[in-house]
């Protein structure tokens, strides 16, 4: 049964078992308030509220999410805590960095560190590319020598050549290999100072205030 909201008063008050009953209070879909004793079928999922004898709120209940609504839920929330780890991993590299290293100059003096033992291993591996390039060059002479004289090349010759060709490909890929990890080292650096300066000016800033707080 369902009743206006001008009869809601009469009816409460003219008779005791309506007020001793549950009543409902809910909207329909053109915005029309409704009273009643039960809540129509197709209004069961929306929101609505459980009312006492003078038409006060007493319970409410959110109309039911549906499946869009529920999935979009679960992905905010996926999102926020994906949000929050973030943050949590970037106060833990903030505490690090601020731990490790005391001044700018200090992360200056680590980035040139690793970048040199970094540039080391490239000098390294272009030597050994340059000596086998020498070796392999010396080595297809020697086979055009003895081909020229119409002599059988030794079989060992033709092997030392693959060997060196070889040798040559490993450390060209090592090489590129340690120049991707220096430009690697020195983006990681530049991030660590910038980041650095702005934890610094944040210290700072906070040392101001506290101190302009306690009248220094």
């Amino acid at each position: 049964m369902r009743f206006s909201v001008l009869s809601l008063s009469l009816l409460l008050l003219g008779s005791s078992t309506a007020v001793q009953a549950k009543m409902y209070k809910w909207v329909d879909e053109n915005g029309q308030v409704h009273f009643g004793d039960r809540i129509p079928e197709q209004y069961l999922n929306k929101a609505h509220d459980e009312v006492n004898e003078r038409g006060v709120v007493m319970k409410h209940k959110e109309a039911m999410k549906t499946p869009e609504q529920i999935a979009e839920e679960r992905r905010l929330e996926k999102e926020r805590k994906k949000a929050e780890l973030a943050a949590k991993k970037q106060r833990q590299r903030d505490r690090v960095l601020l731990d490790t290293y005391t001044t700018e100059r200090d992360l200056i003096v680590a980035r040139d560190s690793r970048l040199e033992a970094v540039d080391s291993q490239i000098k390294l591996s272009q030597s050994i590319i340059d000596d086998s390039s020498k070796k392999v060059k010396a080595l297809e002479e020697q086979v055009a020598n003895i081909k020229a004289s119409n002599r059988e090349v030794p079989p060992d010759l033709y092997q030392r050549i693959e060997r060196e060709k070889q040798q040559i490909k490993v450390q060209t890929r090592v090489m590129g290999d340690h120049k991707k990890r220096r430009d690697k080292i020195a983006e990681q650096f530049d991030g660590y100072v910038k980041r650095f300066k702005v934890l610094k000016a944040e210290q700072k800033a906070k040392r101001e205030k506290l101190a302009k707080e306690r009248g220094f």
